[in-house]
């Protein structure tokens, strides 16, 4: 039975992942903040879930993965859905360094413990043929500086850097570990509550293309083709124009 680590599990696409890797068979281990979510997640399948409280902004997280892991048996797919984000025209700093602290800090904090779990078990000659999977959670918005949401774009572009860095270092030192770079585009979560976007999606469907990209083990995940398109066009304005365009609109992003 395959074997998942689901970080940010306890609402939104990180619930919706757990739920439909549970209906694919995997055995899963579910952690976030909110101890009762976790719990009614595992009454559906007490038999394949696993919980620990994890907040990736703590010092001790990484301990408590490897709590987890340990609980579970092991570990196939590292999943990190923590995430948080505001647009915040005004710039207020605590919202600018809480997103940093959560997106940048709490993110390297456990990717890097994940990368060290899987180069361990390669050491000790206990990887899976298939080796090790880490799958993250990123966005469209670090495509471009949204001028509405500075630090929610320009910490997603830290995370997309980041796993391009990952896999390069993988590589460098002859690890059998994949990654998965996930970009959704606006999905109906509590984070999204009170705005109005466009093109909002589902998270189950979200989850859905999600799984199927895990499954796959593609490298670069943009959810879903009406984004795709628009990444593809937004990658084509000179920054000229693009610092002209009124890009945002109400008062928070997605995860």
């Amino acid at each position: 039975m395959k074997k998942a680590i689901i970080i940010g599990a306890t609402s939104g696409i990180g619930l919706e992942v757990a739920r439909q890797l549970l209906g694919r068979g995997w055995h899963i281990g579910v952690a976030g903040r909110r101890e009762e979510a976790l719990q009614a997640l595992r009454t559906t399948a007490p038999d394949r879930v696993e919980t620990e409280r994890i907040d990736v902004t703590d010092n001790d997280a990484p301990e408590r993965l490897q709590t987890l892991i340990d609980r579970m048996g092991g570990m196939d797919l590292f999943f990190l859905s923590s995430g948080i984000g505001y647009q915040n025209p005004e710039l207020d700093p605590d919202i600018e360094l809480r997103t940093a602290r959560t997106n940048v800090e709490g993110f390297t904090r456990m990717t890097t413990a994940a990368f060290a779990y899987f180069k361990e078990r390669q050491a000790e000659g206990l990887l899976p043929p298939e080796g090790g999977h880490i799958a993250v959670i990123s966005s469209i918005a670090g495509t471009k500086g949204l001028g509405a949401a500075p630090a929610y774009s320009a910490t997603k572009r830290f995370q997309n850097t980041y796993i391009d860095a990952l896999e390069q270092l993988a590589r460098m030192q002859h690890l059998h570990i994949r990654f998965t770079d996930i970009r959704p585009g606006f999905v109906a979560t509590d984070l999204l509550r009170g705005g109005h976007y466009p093109m909002l999606m589902r998270p189950d469907r979200v989850a859905h293309h999600i799984v199927n990209a895990l499954e796959r083990r593609k490298r670069v995940a943009v959810i879903d083709a009406r984004y795709r398109l628009l990444v593809f066009f937004w990658r084509l304005i000179p920054r000229a124009v693009w610092k002209r365009m009124p890009v945002g609109g109400e008062r928070k992003v997605k995860n």
